[in-house]
Order: C-alpha cells, then sequence, then structure tokens
C-alpha cells in the first residue's frame, strides 16, 4: 500500500493517449457547457460552435483509439452495480460527446440564416439539411435538454471519480490521472 491505496488491486492505467483525450475533451466539454448554459458567459458564444467541432473531432478519434485500446479493468474491489454504473455513465457520455455537436451542427445547418462554422482559417460548410425552422427546431431543442443532461452525466461522472479517491480510496481515479513525474534539481 502506498499513500493509503492499494496498487494490488489497480487493474492497471489508461495510455498516456487516452489520458491525454479525456482531458482536452473534458476541459472542452466543461467549457462549453458553461459558455452554453450560463447567460453572462454568452459573449464568449462564438466560441461555442468551433469547441462543438473539435469535440465532435476529437470524440470520433478518441473512439477509435478505444476500439484497439480498451479501458483498463477497474479495480477489483469496485462494487458490480457500480461497474455497471460507471460503464452505463461512460457510454452515455460517449453518445453525447458525438450527439451533442452533431445536433448543434444540424440545427445550424437547417437555420434560414445559414453561417458557415469558422475557425478562422477555414470554414467548416454546413450538412446538407434542409433550411427550415421545422427541422432546426426539434435538433435545437434536443440540443438544449441534451446540455442538460450532459452537466448531469459529467457531475454523476466527477462524483462517482471523488468518491473512488476520496471514499473508497481506491485507485479508480488514478488510472486516469497523468502521470506525476519527480522533479529534479
Amino acid at each position: 500500500m502506498i499513500g493509503g491505496r492499494s496498487h494490488a488491486t489497480d487493474g492497471g492505467r489508461y495510455t498516456a493517449t487516452a489520458i491525454a483525450f479525456h482531458w482536452v475533451i473534458a476541459a472542452l466539454i466543461v467549457v462549453n457547457l458553461a459558455i452554453g448554459l450560463i447567460p453572462p458567459l454568452g459573449i464568449l458564444f462564438f466560441l461555442h460552435k468551433p469547441i462543438g467541432i473539435v469535440v465532435l473531432v476529437l470524440s470520433a478519434l478518441r473512439l477509435v483509439w478505444r476500439a484497439g485500446h480498451p479501458a483498463p479493468p477497474l479495480p477489483g474491489t469496485v462494487a458490480p452495480w457500480n461497474r455497471a454504473l460507471a460503464s452505463v455513465t461512460q457510454w452515455l457520455l460517449y453518445m453525447g460527446m458525438i450527439l451533442m455537436p452533431v445536433s448543434g451542427w444540424v440545427f445550424t445547418s437547417a437555420s434560414l440564416k445559414r453561417r458557415p462554422l469558422s475557425f478562422g482559417l477555414f470554414d467548416v460548410p454546413p450538412l446538407p439539411v434542409m433550411q427550415s425552422d421545422a427541422v432546426g427546431a426539434p435538433w435545437h431543442q434536443g440540443h438544449v435538454v441534451g446540455g442538460w443532461i450532459m452537466l448531469g452525466l459529467v457531475a454523476l461522472h466527477v462524483a462517482g471519480a471523488l468518491k473512488h479517491h476520496f471514499l473508497d480510496r481506491d485507485a479508480t481515479l488514478d488510472r486516469m490521472l497523468p502521470r506525476r513525474r519527480p522533479v529534479s534539481l
């Protein structure tokens, strides 16, 4: 046991690539949820759509990476109900990481005032959908509701990680933290 945590049951660590995908996508999602759901941050809304497209691309790449690099097993001390909840939450988050940007892209593309999603150096073209409020409105509503669902899923995911780290004192969170390198003088 090191630092109060048993490493005999840690089940291994995620790869450095998986860890990088996780933390970069997580940061972008938190920023985008804040911009989209907190009215005073609306002044940053010009960043919302480009960040969404970056989340979509990185999430697709993450899923491709994940297909060839399965997650390490959870510590043996994690209860079966907890494993099931973690798995469902994780896959719902993956769905949200794809569906949220796609729904935003669809309703933006259906807008009667269609504008390309600009990244400054290049534009992301609209999707080939009919420009109509009848098409865009349900996608917009789904995007708004999905934002609140994503917020709940992120909160559940963070709460679970903190529970494992501080209450269960197992190595679940440690598997996704970047390795600490010793400081050399």
